[in-house]
């Protein structure tokens, strides 16, 4: 017998729980993502890093909730639930494309209740003060699918299918809405290390837009180019999984 997730579940799915893990891994889904994307790197690293992922509402078990469409707050949501599981060990986040995004606003939210975390690992998303003026929240029905399509990120078999395509178009548009919308106008500095990642042929995110990110931490950058698009971590899930652990083997604990 299923049981349906409480409240504080709705935002954080801990799909493999890993109470004696030393280190814990919040993971941030990409625009149109759910939490699911990330059910094998959880069991991947089970037991030795506790996982969390998150659900944003407006798909899967969330559908019939409203979406959002702010970064900012998504990012007091998460924060307030991950400092209410606080629990002494260290937390390191990981996020891909928009989930990069929420992470870092999840990180800076932490580090200024004195809870800073450990480590932020991104994923196929430029720096966050480097803003280009996306309009695909603008383009129609049509328009959205073919970016998802060129993007790789969504079976394109599903894709063919108008009743999934109704499905999903809601928390798609919510999403590039938010990350279209969002402008970090003032500089963060957070003071954990943050590790960046991005595929070497992603059609919209350059190299030297992901360095960038290392304007964002006084403690240390480092930058890791793999084979592949914007979902290149579908096909290299071996490499980002060791890059993670390696990440996280050094872990300073959250002062």
């Amino acid at each position: 017998m299923t049981t349906a997730p409480s409240p504080e579940d709705l935002w954080l799915r801990n799909f493999r729980p890993a109470p004696d893990a030393a280190v814990r891994l919040a993971c941030f889904p990409h625009a149109g993502g759910s939490a699911s994307f990330y059910f094998p790197m959880a069991g991947a690293l089970s037991p030795d890093v506790d996982v969390f992922a998150v659900q944003y509402p407006g798909r899967q078990d969330r559908r019939s909730e409203p979406v959002v469409t702010d970064i900012g707050v998504l990012a007091d949501e998460v924060a307030d639930r991950l400092a209410a599981r606080a629990d002494g060990r260290p937390l390191a986040l990981f996020g891909h494309s928009m989930g990069s995004l929420v992470a870092f606003e999840v990180a800076d939210r932490l580090q200024d209740r004195g809870t800073p975390v450990s480590a932020l690992i991104v994923s196929g998303r430029r720096a966050p003060h480097l803003y280009r003026g996306d309009d695909i929240r603008l383009r129609t029905d049509d328009g959205v699918v073919a970016e998802l399509r060129e993007l790789s990120g969504t079976d394109s078999g599903l894709l063919g299918d108008e009743e999934v395509i109704r499905m999903i178009l809601p928390a798609v548009r919510a999403d590039y809405q938010a990350v279209e919308t969002y402008l970090r106008t003032t500089p963060a500095r957070l003071t954990c290390p943050v590790l960046a990642l991005v595929g070497d042929s992603d059609p919209r995110v350059e190299p030297d837009d992901v360095r960038a990110w290392a304007d964002h931490t006084t403690a240390g950058f480092g930058l890791k180019i793999l084979p592949g698009g914007h979902f290149y971590l579908l096909r290299e899930q071996a490499a980002v999984l060791a890059a993670v652990r390696e990440r996280l083997r050094t872990l300073p604990v959250a002062g």
